[in-house]
């Protein structure tokens, strides 16, 4: 009996995924967002409509394993410096977004007849914008890098650390209904203070070395980041707080590490797959039967959300001395709410604060906004265009500060140059055209030649070239070279084409070990292509040649001349 139960969720997963596949290549294949797809999945799947899914405890740990991960990775981006530099725009647009979405939203929702605690819950929800779309469909379009994007990651990062809070408040109030305020405060600061003194501990002297000790083994680094960020995960709810908070907890201890966007990198297929069994428990969990009356509150709210956030960012940035465009094309990427405003709620209802009418309305506005936005995001330049005339109000007659901001664009650390590949050959050409003064990056896989490298003053980042997600990492757009000393043709082949996906503009060269391995090379688009061996056996001949030949005396000399002279009258 056992076995057939075993059989049938098996069965039932296949089955899931091989419709997930077929909605997803729809998807694509029409242009539209596999998340969305992914989402109808779960709901066609689903009791709403065809009654597929039976498998629940089964796709919930898989989606809360998902969140974990995706949370570790929120985590492992978070890094203060980059926060720094940012400047005080992200702050002031992420702190004044969440400011006007919580009072407003609350107000609005008490006017459509919510309670007072409901209210409260998905006001805050209302807030939280998704990281993980907004990011995907900033990289797919090539604008992470771009100004709006780069403000858009700030405020991003402003929100992901108010939803970790507001998490860890919220669940710090379990089963604290009858206490007090102050003990709850109390109990929350002191927990957070030890969680602080721990994290502190780990990231100053354990971690470095158990990461440097792992990452000899790209595999190996991949079960361990895996076990700590679930650890953290299960620690953090078994402290009082959430798994959600722990898993941020255990990427932010990461994050400071030389190994981060190794992990970042390793990390990203497994989250998209474990996140595609959460949209999926989001469209299943959808019961449209007790939906009816959120339909017309989850209308105005997500109008709400897809006007009212755009233009709070607008005007923020437009007083703090930017182009409306800017303020525009960044604006649009708080226009919907998050995943983790739907576990949020959840949580509320968990704690008994709210129902169940709750989730169904942050779901439907999360499924409208999440479905809209993404359209807006992607055609967000016509959109501008059509709206250009109307949007003045949010620009100053001088936008300042993206007067600066396009004076100091470019990054003072931005290398000229990547080198993939840092051994003998790559390490010494690497030091060699830092010798002459260019800027230099450095990647390679293996730990120890990394530190090697740094100690010899070459800037190094840790991962696999042959990744094509680690290229996301790194900072192609503003190098005019990326030179591959890769030894094997066909990581090189898929190297080429990577570089060309993700819109490489520079020059490549690309070493070649044998003349049939430099042609293949040639014939899959290398611009230059490099033979160490054959050069370096052409530098030895002349230079072995001229030691050998003995130096011809004055005679000789003169002699050789004559003739070369009678030879050429003669011709």
């Amino acid at each position: 009996m056992e076995h057939a139960i075993h059989t049938n969720v098996f069965g039932e997963f296949a089955l899931l995924l091989l419709i997930s596949a077929a909605a997803g290549t729809i998807a694509v294949r029409l242009r539209q967002p596999v998340l969305i797809a992914y989402i109808v999945v779960g709901i066609v799947a689903g009791p709403a409509v065809l009654g597929l899914v039976s498998a629940h405890d089964q796709i919930d740990l898989l989606a809360q394993m998902g969140i974990a991960v995706l949370l570790f990775l929120v985590g492992l981006k978070l890094d203060v410096q980059h926060v720094r530099h940012i400047g005080p725009v992200a702050l002031a647009t992420g702190l004044g977004q969440l400011a006007f979405t919580i009072f407003f939203g609350f107000l609005l929702i008490l006017l459509l007849g919510k309670s007072v605690m409901e209210a409260l819950y998905v006001a805050v929800a209302l807030t939280f914008s998704s990281t993980i779309i907004i990011v995907k469909l900033l990289s797919d379009k090539r604008e992470l890098d771009s100004l709006h994007g780069r403000i858009a990651v700030g405020f991003l990062i402003v929100q992901d650390l108010a939803v970790v809070l507001a998490m860890m408040g919220m669940s710090a109030m379990r089963g604290a209904e009858d206490a007090a305020v102050a003990d709850v405060i109390v109990s929350l600061v002191w927990r957070i203070a030890a969680a602080a003194l721990l994290l502190y501990v780990l990231m100053r002297h354990v971690l470095p070395r158990v990461v440097r000790a792992m990452a000899h083994s790209q595999e190996l680094l991949l079960i361990f980041v895996i076990a700590w960020g679930t650890g953290l995960a299960a620690l953090g709810e078994w402290a009082g707080f959430s798994k959600e908070a722990g898993a941020f907890l255990a990427g932010f201890s990461l994050a400071s590490t030389s190994y981060r966007d190794a992990i970042n990198a390793r990390l990203s297929g497994i989250r998209d797959f474990l996140l595609l069994f959460f949209f999926i428990d989001l469209g299943a969990k959808l019961d449209f039967s007790t939906l009816g009356g959120e339909i017309w509150p989850a209308v105005i709210l997500s109008l709400f959300v897809l006007i009212g956030n755009p233009l709070i960012v607008m005007a923020i940035m437009g007083y703090m001395g930017y182009r409306k465009r800017t303020g525009f094309l960044a604006g649009l990427t708080v226009a919907q709410i998050s995943e983790f405003s739907i576990i949020f709620v959840a949580m509320g209802i968990s704690l008994g604060h709210v129902g169940v009418e709750a989730l169904g309305l942050t779901t439907l506005v999360g499924v409208v906004t999440i479905a809209i936005s993404t359209y807006m995001i992607l055609y967000s330049h016509p959109l501008y265009d059509k709206l250009a005339p109307w949007l003045n109000l949010f620009e100053r007659k001088r936008p300042y500060r993206e007067l600066v901001v396009e004076r100091h664009h470019r990054d003072p650390d931005q290398p000229d140059v990547l080198v993939f590949g840092l051994g003998r050959y790559g390490g010494r050409l690497a030091l060699g055209l830092k010798e002459e003064g260019i800027k230099v990056l450095g990647v390679d896989f293996d730990p120890e030649l990394a530190r090697e490298m740094r100690r010899k003053g070459l800037k190094v980042r840790y991962g696999d070239g042959q990744d094509p997600n680690f290229l996301d990492e790194l900072p192609l757009a503003g190098a005019s070279w990326v030179i591959s000393t890769l030894p094997d043709v066909n990581a090189n082949r898929l190297f080429l084409h990577a570089l060309k996906e993700r819109g490489y503009r520079g020059e490549a060269a690309i070493v070649a070990r044998e003349e049939e391995d430099g042609i293949a090379l040639k014939q899959a688009g290398a611009p230059v292509v490099l033979y160490p061996m054959r050069n370096a056996v052409d530098y030895t001949v002349e230079r072995l040649s001229a030691l050998i030949r003995p130096a011809p005396d004055a005679a000789s000399q003169a002699a050789a001349q004559t003739s070369q002279t009678s030879t050429r009258c003669t011709r």
